[in-house]
C-alpha cells in the first residue's frame, strides 16, 4: 500500500459495532505489520475513542454513526480519526481520574488511556473527532 494511504469504517452507535472495530484494526495490523506493543497501544486507545463516541458522543443511538480513518502518512506512522455525530465535549476540562477524589471511581478514564498510549493526540471539531498519532 502507497505512503498516505486511507482505510475507512462506519459503524452505527451500538455497542455491537466494537467486533467491526476489532476486525478494522486487526487488518490495520496485518496490513502495516507494526510492533505488539504499538498494537496493543492502538487497540486500546482506540477501542476508548470508539466506546466515548459510542456511550458519550452519540448516546447509543443506532441512527448516528462512527467513522474511524485510518492514515498511513509515512511508512512510520499511523494516524486513526473516529468521529462522532455528538455535542463534542472540551477534553481540557476534564478531571484528572487519578486524582484521590476519584481514584477509586469507576469510567471517566478513556481520554487519559487514549493520552498516555498514543504518541500524539488532538481533539478536533469541538471535541467529535480524537486523532490518536502512533509512531509505527
Amino acid at each position: 500500500m502507497e505512503n498516505d494511504s486511507v482505510k475507512l469504517l462506519e459503524i452505527p452507535s451500538i455497542p455491537d459495532g466494537m467486533t467491526q472495530v476489532e476486525a478494522f484494526l486487526e487488518s490495520i495490523q496485518d496490513l502495516y505489520r507494526f510492533k505488539d506493543d504499538v498494537c496493543g497501544n492502538v487497540i486500546i486507545a482506540v477501542t476508548e475513542a470508539v466506546n466515548n463516541s459510542i456511550h458519550h458522543g452519540n448516546k447509543c443511538d443506532a441512527g448516528k454513526m462512527i467513522r474511524l480513518e485510518a492514515i498511513t502518512p509515512n511508512p512510520y506512522r499511523l494516524l486513526i480519526r473516529v468521529t462522532d455525530e455528538g455535542d463534542g465535549f472540551d477534553a481540557d476540562t476534564l478531571p484528572d481520574p487519578t486524582s484521590p477524589e476519584l481514584i477509586d471511581k469507576p469510567g471517566g478514564r478513556g481520554v487519559f488511556l487514549m493520552r498516555h498510549l498514543a504518541d500524539s493526540i488532538e481533539f478536533k471539531d469541538q471535541g467529535r473527532t480524537v486523532e490518536l498519532y502512533f509512531n509505527i
